[in-house]
């Protein structure tokens, strides 16, 4: 009864307390996992053996015999590799064995539409998995084939259609599905309501509803993906968007998206979507896009420019380009769980950061500040009790790193990009840690 993402946890614990997988989880940082060299060398020689995988390139064509491999990846070259290495997907040469393909990643050069004859996707009825990187697809055919592989679990692709011509009734299996799209925004509503097991959806750019219509989409009110667990990267607008569009997504545990005309001239504040009912929630990535004609400076107006309606469940937030108070950020301190803050290109009114001594991150190990308009931070040791890593990347502003952050006994790590003024103040706290401490501990990077 366990979610696929908590047994996989259980998984690859298990396997790094064997020491077959080595982890590098700097913490702020994306986890790194690592086959030990023993295991990786005994794992390519098994999975070669038994063809469990393999590559097809220009470079090196096919050898495999009738045997075929569960995974394949082929790396496409217009020039050199032959329209007959595309045997596999033909038919009037497939192989019996093309049906036990699970996987299938292809990548290189857009497919030409002369083998349109001879390649298809739809004889591979048992494809779990298929990859197609943007340059393949095009506007070409694999995509009306795409719709008939209804045991498919995860599809990744990359188009530059302005529209995805892409039927989901028949794809109920679904549940990694991402676009990367360099044409027009997607539309996502009503088209995703068909897939109903989807755990992740990625697509980018996107919307739930058309921004140049007048006219709503109606949803029904019991609509609803309950198994969804990652969602972006999408666009919303204050002017376009219902307030209660996430209310279909209950169990969303990874939510990014795009904040986009967001001034509310009733209430004098921006505009965010109240996210407090997503229990499950644990990180959350909002990019807001300032426009001149319906947005203001935070300096002009309220002393309070955002509502913020977090979920006391988030772990992990980060801002991109928003203009806060510190009214603003004493909010954002009262999450009881989090653990990870990252303000990237944040104007802050007054430039200054004063924490009173009710306002303490009582979890957060990890804070990056990444060219915020910051000159002053008023804080305290108690501010931050457990914290880990403190990254400052450009910052220009600021005139030096508050001399109590020598006083965290859990800090390990300070890193100071593009500014050498803070590079010294963070030596001073080093040398501060030694001295008072006799340890040698904290790093400076």
């Amino acid at each position: 009864m366990k979610s696929v993402e908590k047994v996989m946890d259980v998984y690859l614990d298990n396997l790094i307390s064997s020491s077959l997988v080595i982890p590098f989880n700097e913490i702020g940082d994306d986890p790194t996992l690592q086959l030990h060299d023993l295991v990786h060398d005994f794992c390519l020689i098994k999975a070669t053996k038994e063809k469990f995988f393999e590559q097809l390139s220009s470079s090196a064509p096919s050898s495999s015999s009738d045997l075929m491999p569960r995974i394949v990846t082929i790396d496409y070259n217009i020039e050199l590799l032959e329209f007959n290495d595309f045997f596999l997907f033909g038919s009037n040469k497939k192989r019996h064995s093309c049906k036990h393909l699970y996987s299938l990643y292809i990548t290189g050069d857009e497919l030409d539409d002369r083998l349109s004859d001879i390649c298809h996707l739809r004889h591979l009825r048992l494809l779990r998995v298929l990859n197609l990187d943007p340059s393949i697809i095009g506007n070409n055919f694999l995509l009306n084939e795409i719709c008939m592989l209804n045991h498919l679990r995860c599809l990744c692709i990359g188009t530059e259609v302005k529209s995805l011509p892409l039927s989901f009734s028949n794809l109920w299996n679904l549940e990694i599905l991402g676009v990367s799209n360099e044409g027009s925004t997607l539309v996502l509503l009503p088209r995703i309501w068909d897939l109903i097991k989807l755990r992740v959806l990625a697509m980018s750019p996107c919307s739930f509803f058309d921004l140049d219509a007048d006219e709503p989409i109606l949803i029904a009110e019991d609509t609803k993906l309950e198994s969804l667990r990652k969602l972006g990267n999408c666009k919303l607008s204050y002017s376009k968007d219902r307030e209660d569009i996430f209310e279909r997504f209950p169990n969303l545990q990874d939510l990014r998206f795009d904040l986009k005309e967001s001034w509310d001239y009733s209430t004098e504040q921006y505009w965010l979507p109240k996210l407090d009912f997503l229990t499950e929630l644990e990180s959350l990535n909002v990019v807001f896009e300032s426009s001149n004609t319906n947005d203001r400076s935070p300096s002009v107006g309220t002393n309070q420019p955002w509502d913020f309606h977090f979920p006391s469940s988030l772990k992990q937030l980060r801002l991109f380009d928003f203009p806060l108070t510190s009214d603003a950020l004493s909010t954002i301190v009262r999450l009881p769980n989090l653990e990870e803050l990252s303000l990237y290109d944040t104007i802050i009114q007054g430039v200054e950061w004063n924490m009173g001594e009710e306002d303490t991150f009582e979890n957060l190990k990890f804070l990056k500040l990444f060219g915020v308009t910051l000159a002053k931070g008023e804080v305290g040791e108690e501010s931050f009790p457990v914290l880990e890593k403190l990254v400052l990347w450009g910052c220009s502003e600021l005139e030096e790193i508050p001399p109590c952050f020598g006083d965290i006994y859990s800090l390990k790590i300070i890193k100071v990009v593009n500014n050498h003024q803070l590079k010294d103040s963070a030596m001073m706290i080093k040398q501060y840690v030694e001295d008072t401490r006799g340890e040698d501990k904290l790093q400076v990077l």
